[in-house]
């Protein structure tokens, strides 16, 4: 499905529905977007926001010919408990099957990914990412994540929701910086993604400014789209190779 997320090019939802993990989650655009389609009446959202298996969506990707960028589970995360062993199983063998495609598997559950990845290998056209939104459960996913053997290893620190200090950028190859959107957003500190976006220059790695949301970097109320995506005048693109 097209979206207008800024660092994919489509979404893949085999899954959709979540629960809440961390206060990144608190207010969970999956979960208003979901309630939104379920009373639009839309296929696939019966259930609103509980997470439910779509069998029927697995075999999406084999029909796309052309090189495709897809974030997977864009309204669910891949890894959350209650998803079983045999669906993962399920999404891993399209994605082999499907080698001009790249795949980028987020989650909060990076225990839980480690897991999986103990026993399964990441296939190469797949990039393995953390949500990295606070200190005290956002940093410590990112020592999960560089267990993994893996192309690619992103962070996701959106929405970023305090200054993570001094992070070990070791083994991470991207890093998305964003603030958050909706009625109930959090404000974003400018100096909190300046010093994500210095630490990333510093260790070489690519780094992606993704939206300032709700709140302007001048504490201003506004729409996305008057708010920018710059940062101190400046945009940050930056993908992975």
């Amino acid at each position: 499905m097209s979206t207008k997320i800024e660092w994919t090019e489509e979404t893949w939802n085999p899954i959709t529905g979540c629960t809440k993990k961390s206060a990144g989650c608190k207010f969970c655009y999956a979960e208003v977007m979901s309630r939104r389609l379920q009373a639009m009446g839309t296929p696939g959202y019966e259930n609103g926001f509980k997470l439910t298996l779509h069998p029927e969506r697995l075999l999406d990707p084999l029909k796309r010919k052309k090189p495709t960028k897809y974030f997977v589970n864009s309204m669910s995360d891949l890894f959350h408990e209650k998803v079983p062993v045999d669906f993962i199983n399920k999404i891993i063998s399209v994605i082999e099957k499907t080698p001009q495609h790249q795949y980028q598997i987020l989650t909060k559950r990076a225990d839980v990914m480690y897991k999986y990845f103990k026993t399964h290998k990441v296939p190469d056209n797949v990039w393995v990412g953390v949500t990295v939104e606070n200190k005290v459960s956002g940093v410590p996913r990112m020592d999960y994540l560089r267990k993994i053997t893996a192309k690619i290893h992103f962070i996701s620190a959106e929405p970023l929701l305090e200054d993570l200090g001094e992070l070990n950028l070791k083994g991470i190859d991207w890093v998305i910086v964003g603030g958050e959107s909706g009625i109930n957003a959090r404000p974003m500190e400018e100096s909190w993604a300046v010093n994500i976006q210095k630490q990333c220059k510093k260790n070489k790695v690519k780094f992606f400014f993704k939206q300032w949301g709700t709140w302007g970097a001048d504490k201003t109320r506004g729409s996305k789209k008057t708010n920018g995506k710059s940062l101190r005048g400046k945009i940050y693109n930056e993908m992975p190779k």
